[in-house]
Protein backbone atom coordinates (compact mmCIF):
# COMPACT_ATOMS: atom_id res chain seq x y z
CA UNK A 1 0.00 0.00 0.00
CA UNK A 2 1.38 3.11 -0.51
CA UNK A 3 0.52 6.71 0.58
CA UNK A 4 -0.99 8.98 -1.84
CA UNK A 5 -1.67 12.01 0.36
CA UNK A 6 -0.53 11.96 3.78
CA UNK A 7 -2.68 13.56 6.38
CA UNK A 8 -5.84 14.21 3.23
CA UNK A 9 -7.98 15.19 6.08
CA UNK A 10 -10.72 13.80 8.97
CA UNK A 11 -11.78 10.34 8.55
CA UNK A 12 -15.16 8.94 9.91
CA UNK A 13 -15.17 6.01 12.02
CA UNK A 14 -16.42 3.72 9.53
CA UNK A 15 -13.50 4.81 7.64
CA UNK A 16 -11.21 3.64 10.39
CA UNK A 17 -12.93 0.20 10.69
CA UNK A 18 -12.42 -0.44 7.29
CA UNK A 19 -9.11 0.44 6.75
CA UNK A 20 -8.44 -2.25 10.10
CA UNK A 21 -10.53 -4.63 8.49
CA UNK A 22 -8.71 -4.31 5.06
CA UNK A 23 -5.18 -5.04 7.43
CA UNK A 24 -6.44 -8.16 8.85
CA UNK A 25 -7.87 -6.84 12.18
CA UNK A 26 -11.11 -8.83 11.36
CA UNK A 27 -9.73 -12.12 10.35
CA UNK A 28 -7.26 -12.80 13.25
CA UNK A 29 -9.27 -13.97 16.05
CA UNK A 30 -5.73 -15.15 17.73
CA UNK A 31 -4.39 -12.05 17.03
CA UNK A 32 -1.37 -12.79 16.72
CA UNK A 33 -0.91 -13.25 12.68
CA UNK A 34 -2.12 -10.25 11.12
CA UNK A 35 0.27 -6.80 11.21
CA UNK A 36 -2.32 -5.51 13.73
CA UNK A 37 -0.93 -3.55 16.54
CA UNK A 38 -2.46 -4.27 19.88
CA UNK A 39 -4.05 -0.39 19.99
CA UNK A 40 -5.73 -1.29 16.80
CA UNK A 41 -6.93 -3.91 17.83
CA UNK A 42 -8.46 -1.91 21.03
CA UNK A 43 -10.06 0.55 17.86
CA UNK A 44 -11.72 -2.29 16.16
CA UNK A 45 -13.25 -3.82 19.35
CA UNK A 46 -14.14 -0.47 19.79
CA UNK A 47 -15.50 0.81 16.86
CA UNK A 48 -17.64 -2.77 16.28
CA UNK A 49 -19.55 -1.55 19.28
CA UNK A 50 -20.62 1.76 17.91
CA UNK A 51 -22.75 2.58 14.75
CA UNK A 52 -19.56 2.72 12.46
CA UNK A 53 -19.98 -1.42 12.15
CA UNK A 54 -23.59 -1.07 10.39
CA UNK A 55 -22.87 1.94 8.20
CA UNK A 56 -22.05 1.46 4.19
CA UNK A 57 -19.86 4.36 2.06
CA UNK A 58 -23.14 4.47 0.28
CA UNK A 59 -25.10 5.68 3.07
CA UNK A 60 -23.04 8.07 4.41
CA UNK A 61 -22.44 9.71 0.91
CA UNK A 62 -26.09 9.72 1.00
CA UNK A 63 -26.17 11.45 4.52
CA UNK A 64 -23.60 14.03 3.27
CA UNK A 65 -25.97 14.80 0.06
CA UNK A 66 -29.18 15.01 2.04
CA UNK A 67 -27.91 17.21 5.09
CA UNK A 68 -26.73 19.87 2.71
CA UNK A 69 -30.23 21.53 2.91
CA UNK A 70 -29.23 22.12 6.66
CA UNK A 71 -25.84 24.51 5.90
CA UNK A 72 -24.05 22.06 8.58
CA UNK A 73 -20.45 22.48 9.17
CA UNK A 74 -17.59 19.48 7.71
CA UNK A 75 -17.30 18.74 11.22
CA UNK A 76 -20.62 18.90 12.36
CA UNK A 77 -21.53 16.42 9.49
CA UNK A 78 -18.51 14.30 10.77
CA UNK A 79 -19.64 14.30 13.77
CA UNK A 80 -23.26 13.38 13.12
CA UNK A 81 -22.08 9.95 11.30
CA UNK A 82 -19.81 8.96 14.41
CA UNK A 83 -22.17 9.71 16.42
CA UNK A 84 -25.45 9.02 15.09
CA UNK A 85 -27.55 11.23 17.56
CA UNK A 86 -31.26 10.67 16.84
CA UNK A 87 -32.79 13.23 19.21
CA UNK A 88 -32.95 17.03 19.53
CA UNK A 89 -31.01 16.89 23.06
CA UNK A 90 -28.44 14.49 20.94
CA UNK A 91 -27.87 16.67 18.19
CA UNK A 92 -27.27 20.35 20.02
CA UNK A 93 -24.15 19.62 21.56
CA UNK A 94 -23.23 18.57 17.81
CA UNK A 95 -24.17 21.62 15.84
CA UNK A 96 -22.74 24.85 16.87
CA UNK A 97 -24.68 28.14 17.61
CA UNK A 98 -27.95 25.41 16.32
CA UNK A 99 -30.46 28.26 17.74
CA UNK A 100 -29.12 31.06 16.04
CA UNK A 101 -28.07 29.46 12.38
CA UNK A 102 -31.44 27.19 12.77
CA UNK A 103 -34.09 30.18 12.95
CA UNK A 104 -37.36 29.84 15.20
CA UNK A 105 -37.93 26.50 14.36
CA UNK A 106 -34.45 24.94 15.15
CA UNK A 107 -35.90 22.01 17.57
CA UNK A 108 -38.14 21.08 14.68
CA UNK A 109 -35.36 20.91 12.51
CA UNK A 110 -33.10 18.94 14.83
CA UNK A 111 -35.84 16.49 14.50
CA UNK A 112 -35.75 16.41 10.85
CA UNK A 113 -31.94 15.65 11.08
CA UNK A 114 -32.82 12.89 13.87
CA UNK A 115 -35.16 11.05 11.52
CA UNK A 116 -32.95 11.66 8.40
CA UNK A 117 -30.19 10.34 10.65
CA UNK A 118 -32.70 7.43 11.90
CA UNK A 119 -33.76 6.69 8.14
CA UNK A 120 -30.08 6.44 6.74
CA UNK A 121 -28.45 4.68 9.14
CA UNK A 122 -29.34 1.66 10.30
CA UNK A 123 -29.66 1.07 14.17
CA UNK A 124 -26.49 -0.94 15.64
CA UNK A 125 -27.71 -4.51 16.73
CA UNK A 126 -25.85 -3.94 20.15
CA UNK A 127 -27.14 -0.50 20.82
CA UNK A 128 -28.62 -1.11 24.16
CA UNK A 129 -32.41 -0.44 24.38
CA UNK A 130 -34.40 0.45 27.48
CA UNK A 131 -37.54 -0.61 28.45
CA UNK A 132 -39.58 0.40 31.32
CA UNK A 133 -41.74 -2.25 33.11
CA UNK A 134 -43.88 -1.37 36.39
CA UNK A 135 -43.58 -3.49 39.12
CA UNK A 136 -46.24 -5.82 40.30
CA UNK A 137 -47.27 -8.05 42.55
CA UNK A 138 -44.81 -10.56 44.86
CA UNK A 139 -41.80 -8.96 42.19
CA UNK A 140 -42.43 -5.81 43.84
CA UNK A 141 -42.03 -7.12 47.62
CA UNK A 142 -39.57 -8.90 46.08
CA UNK A 143 -37.64 -5.85 44.85
CA UNK A 144 -38.24 -4.17 48.48
CA UNK A 145 -37.07 -6.89 50.28
CA UNK A 146 -33.80 -7.56 47.87
CA UNK A 147 -33.69 -2.96 48.23
CA UNK A 148 -33.80 -3.30 51.90
CA UNK A 149 -31.37 -6.76 52.62
CA UNK A 150 -28.23 -5.74 54.26
CA UNK A 151 -26.04 -7.07 57.20
CA UNK A 152 -27.78 -7.05 60.45
CA UNK A 153 -24.39 -5.32 61.63
CA UNK A 154 -23.85 -2.73 60.01
CA UNK A 155 -24.94 0.79 61.22
CA UNK A 156 -26.80 2.86 59.75
CA UNK A 157 -25.16 5.61 57.43
CA UNK A 158 -25.69 9.27 59.01
CA UNK A 159 -26.52 11.61 56.30
CA UNK A 160 -26.19 15.50 58.47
Amino acid sequence: MKILEANAGPLTNFEVLDFLRSKGAAKDPTRVLAKVLPSEYKVFDYLNQTSACNQTREAIINFAEKSKEYDLAKAEILNIINLRPTTPVELFPVIENCDARMGEGATERMEEIGLMVEHVFPTPQNEPTFEVTPKEGNEAEAMEVQEGAGDADEEPMQTT
